[in-house]
């Protein structure tokens, strides 16, 4: 989840042009922040399960993380099919499928995301959780550099601080780890090139149909996938009972339900909101792996993430101030007309 600075909704655009103070906007006031606050809600509620899904993976055992990938695929697209029949939205499917500009974008989406849904399951269950949520930490230093490397962006002086400081962590990581942190490197890499991706294709197609379109682009590689597994003995979708069974089908739910809230929390925060939001993720599953995955920290990697972390509220404050004096210029510019 890419953080976009300084972009104001309708809604705070709105509220900004009339003093809320007058008594006949005051009334009007009431429902922007209310959406500010129901959007705040919903964005907990997203990052806080994916902050979560460590715990899920791990009752997923025995069961290795190709089955896993394989099952989250092919359930999420049966869950999407639901959706899409109840919300009545085979309309926009049907559009997705006839975009070639869309389908093109939705199936390099789809192969990122399956690249860092293996490795974020590998790294869980292989009691890698704190490398993982590591990924996730320096995500936003990932699509700043990616913003530089193909969008040809300038930084500004904070951002060139924060990016350096963020290289000095994964070298000290690296000794600490006493090899290159690849499962980090490969989940930042991938998701941030995920949601580089996903920008392209911007407001064209909702959440569940874009989920849709990546996950049936992946269910014939899920299909021979779960084939494999099984000739290979190594299937335990239907060998462990009723409740591993659920378990498993319900990757669907715990896949889309997040994307759904986090859907309604960007529609009424702006990208700034979204992407302090965001930082809760890492947090909770550095948390959850330490208290209760037992994982441990050596002193090196706790310098190494503390200098990470240094880097990332660099980047906050930068965000920050750049949201404020955009939101500052666009009021004077409202003053003007």
């Amino acid at each position: 989840m890419s953080v976009v600075m300084g972009i104001v909704t309708p809604s705070q655009a709105k509220t900004d042009r009339i003093p809320t103070n007058h008594p006949k906007t005051a009334k009007a006031a009431k429902p922007a922040r209310s959406e500010a606050a129901t959007g705040v809600l919903y964005g907990i509620g997203a990052y806080g399960l994916w902050g979560m899904m460590p715990i899920y993976f791990m009752l997923l055992l025995p069961a290795n993380s190709i089955e896993i990938v394989a099952n989250r695929v092919v359930w999420s697209l049966i869950f999407c099919a639901l959706i899409i029949t109840v919300s009545r939205g085979w309309g926009k499917m049907a559009a997705a499928f006839k975009s070639r500009r869309i389908m093109g974008t939705l199936t390099i989406a789809g192969f990122l995301i399956v690249i860092n849904w293996l490795t974020y399951v590998f790294a869980v269950t292989s009691g890698n959780a704190i490398e993982a949520s590591l990924g996730y930490f320096i995500n936003p230093l990932v699509s700043v550099l990616i913003g530089v490397l193909v969008l040809k962006e300038k930084l500004r002086p904070l951002q060139w601080v924060a990016v350096g400081i963020g290289f000095v962590a994964v070298v000290v990581l690296t000794f600490s780890y006493g090899k290159l942190p690849w499962i980090a490197l490969v989940l930042a890499a991938s998701f941030g090139s995920y949601g580089f991706v996903k920008n392209r294709v911007g407001g064209k197609v909702d959440a569940i149909t874009s989920l849709s379109v990546e996950t049936a682009v992946l269910t014939p590689l899920a299909i021979v996938a779960m084939i494999v597994v099984t000739v290979l003995g190594q299937a335990t979708l239907t060998g462990l009972g009723p409740g591993h069974f659920w378990l498993m089908a319900s990757a669907g739910i715990v896949t889309a339900v997040p994307l759904l809230f986090f859907g309604a929390s960007a529609s009424r925060l702006s990208m700034t909101g979204i992407g302090l939001l965001q930082f809760m993720t890492p947090l909770i599953q550095f948390l959850v792996a330490i208290n209760l995955l037992g994982e441990r920290m050596s002193v090196e990697r706790w310098i190494g993430f503390a200098i990470v972390w240094l880097a990332l509220g660099i980047l906050i404050v930068d965000m920050l101030v750049t949201y404020r004096r955009t939101t500052k210029l666009r009021k004077n510019i409202q003053v003007q007309a």
